[in-house]
């Protein structure tokens, strides 16, 4: 690796940083749909993951942390997530009545970030199943939420594919960050950041 770079890195992500602050602008104002779509159900089950903040930080971190475990966790972490996520829509679509969902939701903010923040390759049985737990609260929250106005199974597959490519926007960043010197003190620090809304999120769900 050339000195010039390891000078890189802080520019790169920090551009990477500044992308995901302007995507989560709307999202502050705009994090549910209620019961309008203005654009479709399609659109409207991408952006609810997308524009709601603690989704938004979760899906991403999991894609950081199949990163920073690499190999097979790549694509086993986030497809698990995608994968239970979908069944948890499924129980939030026919009410079963789990309960405690926004402190689940914002635990798995918070244990993504922490994870992030240590930076330890864990074992992939591991994170998958953490992964699976916290998806079932964030996919009940998608299908709990879905307006009555949406079609179910293109709203399904629009908050599935927003999920996705959130996990693809966290690999890219986490991937980059292993590269450089500063990147990967960069990503644990951005886990100090991720894990203390957490912990808001989680007073607020308290």
């Amino acid at each position: 690796m050339t000195s010039n770079s390891q000078n890189l890195p802080p520019l790169t992500i920090w551009r990477l940083m500044l992308l995901i602050a302007a995507l989560l602008t709307p999202g502050l104002v705009v994090a549910h749909e209620g019961a309008s779509l203005p654009y479709g159900s399609f659109l409207g089950g991408v952006t609810h993951p997308v524009l709601g903040l603690d989704h938004f930080l979760a899906m991403v971190s999991v894609g950081v942390v199949s990163a920073q475990i690499g190999g097979r966790a790549i694509w086993t972490v986030p497809a698990t997530f995608v994968g239970v996520m979908a069944i948890g829509g499924l129980l939030g679509l026919l009410d079963v009545g789990l309960t405690a969902i926004e402190i689940g939701i914002a635990l798995s903010v918070l244990g993504l970030g922490i994870a992030i923040a240590m930076d330890k390759n864990l074992p992939i049985s591991v994170a998958m199943t953490a992964v699976g737990f916290f998806a079932i609260f964030h996919g009940y929250a998608h299908g709990a939420e879905m307006p009555t106005v949406a079609n179910p199974v293109t709203y399904a597959i629009g908050f599935l594919t927003g999920t996705a490519a959130l996990h693809i926007a966290g690999l890219i960043i986490g991937d980059i960050s292993q590269h450089y010197a500063k990147g990967k003190l960069m990503l644990r620090l951005a886990g100090v950041g991720i894990a203390s809304m957490g912990v808001i999120f989680l007073a607020g769900a308290a």
